[in-house]
């Protein structure tokens, strides 16, 4: 499976960017897709997931700015990203988890100026 990501860009502070993850070949009932953020010189760290089954999760530094969601009909996770901040600045990965295997994308730069 391939993961192709876009949608990263630079934007202002306050400002917002949609992200879009689509999955290339097979995926299974029971998958997990998510977003994964690696700022420069720091470690890479969870943003959401979402489950096939519906449910979702957020690390606590994007509750109620960042809304992730899917397309199972696509094969595709989004990551909405509003009132971004500038230390919202880094390369976003999504990612697969299925069947024991994970599988991750290319990074999307996303930068957001004060």
């Amino acid at each position: 499976v391939q993961l192709q990501a876009s949608g990263g860009g630079l934007v202002q502070a306050g400002e917002s960017l949609r992200l879009s993850c689509t999955a290339l070949g097979s995926i299974f009932a029971g998958n997990v897709m998510g977003w994964y953020r690696q700022a420069l010189g720091e470690q890479r760290e969870l943003v959401a997931i979402s489950l096939s089954s519906g449910g979702v999760n957020y690390a606590d530094f994007v509750k109620g700015r960042f809304t992730i969601s899917r397309d199972n009909t696509k094969k595709t996770v989004y990551l909405q990203m509003n009132s971004l901040r500038p230390e919202d600045s880094a390369i976003y990965y999504c990612q697969l988890q299925q069947r024991g295997s994970v599988y991750w994308g290319q990074g999307t730069q996303v930068t957001v100026s004060s």
